[in-house]
């Protein structure tokens, strides 16, 4: 069995998608759906069986394996960057992970995990993904720490290289639509645009930067679930990974892919950013790419026109804009 965790989420569903892709349907998708509408994330893709988390954690808290795991894709977390509830960051991001990495750690399981570029902070020290680094790394917000103190706990107790943990940079596709104030601008904008014909982006409040200048990592979900799917097909590949392009694009190039892709001319607009977050915002971000890279992945990612455009004409502007298993 292949389970999971998140697995009605943005980036869990897009995995479930990935693993039909690959052939696999012994798939357990574990979430909390509530009354959320993530559940409509799960209608076109095959699966065996879906568990609440609640009850996930009390059978692996028994130490026994009754899936026959063969491994386990935790992309079940708190990903709000606002989240000020420290200790339920602490529990369900830091402990839970902690728990499901022993427990296939035992059982002999791949392990694959999110972490996040928000371990790097404000940039300052680089975007370097090699182990020597992390030590030195400062978030700036609780949820960056968080997935930090686990890449730490990892690497001090010696079994980093037998797992894997991935550093998401900008990630932005389809099944992302329930996620609210959370979603990527590209869906926020489609929307936008179509509504008013414009869009508005945030002003810089640095000298160094234009408005609309500040720069991201952009990557697309399908790239980020062909490295999934690359990893579980190379289990002798382990540790901490960047998941971007290695390309930092500016968020005035985001907004004109997504009128190009609307066949709409660009209107751009900018407002103040908002003082909450001034002083924890990235300017910059970019990914090295050299260690996956060297580690033998190979495939080019998505440039961010290409990727705008299949989003928002492939899914955004569809009746049924959800991925469909083949």
């Amino acid at each position: 069995m292949y389970i999971v965790t998140g697995g009605a989420g943005f980036i869990g569903s897009a995995m479930v998608w990935k693993l039909n892709q690959m052939g696999i349907d012994d798939i357990l998708v574990v979430d909390n759906l509530a009354e959320s509408d993530k559940w409509k994330n799960l209608v076109n893709l095959r699966y065996e069986d879906y568990i609440h988390k609640n009850q996930f954690y009390k059978l692996i808290l028994e130490g026994e394996d009754p899936f026959e795991t063969e491994a386990v894709i935790h992309m079940g977390a708190c990903s709000s960057t606002t989240e000020l509830d420290a200790d339920y960051l602490m529990e369900n991001n830091y402990r839970y992970t902690q728990m499901l990495c022993r427990f296939c750690l035992n059982h002999k399981a791949r392990f694959i995990t999110a972490s996040s570029a928000a371990t790097y902070g404000d940039g300052k020290l680089g975007f370097s993904d090699d182990h020597k680094g992390a030590e030195k790394l400062k978030p700036m917000n609780m949820y960056g720490y968080s997935k930090q103190l686990f890449d730490l706990w990892a690497l001090r107790a010696g079994i980093m290289d037998s797992l894997v943990s991935l550093k998401f940079f900008n990630v932005f596709g389809p099944n992302e639509y329930h996620k609210g104030d959370m979603k990527s601008v590209i869906c926020k904008a489609f929307k936008q645009i179509g509504e008013t014909g414009e869009m508005k982006l945030f002003r810089s409040h640095r000298e160094d930067y234009k408005d609309g200048g500040q720069k991201r990592d952009f990557v697309y979900i399908k790239d980020c679930v062909d490295v999934m799917g690359w990893f579980l097909e190379n289990p002798d590949k382990g540790g901490i990974y960047n998941i971007g392009t290695g390309q930092a694009r500016e968020w005035n190039d985001l907004a004109r892919s997504v009128f190009a892709a609307m066949g709409k001319e660009p209107d751009i607009s900018y407002i103040d950013m908002p003082e909450s977050i001034r002083d924890k915002y990235q300017y910059f971000t970019q990914a090295e790419m050299k260690k996956l890279h060297d580690a033998g992945y190979n495939k080019p990612f998505m440039t961010l026109e290409d990727a705008t455009k299949d989003y928002v004409q492939n899914y955004l502007a569809q009746d049924d804009p959800y991925l469909k298993s083949r």
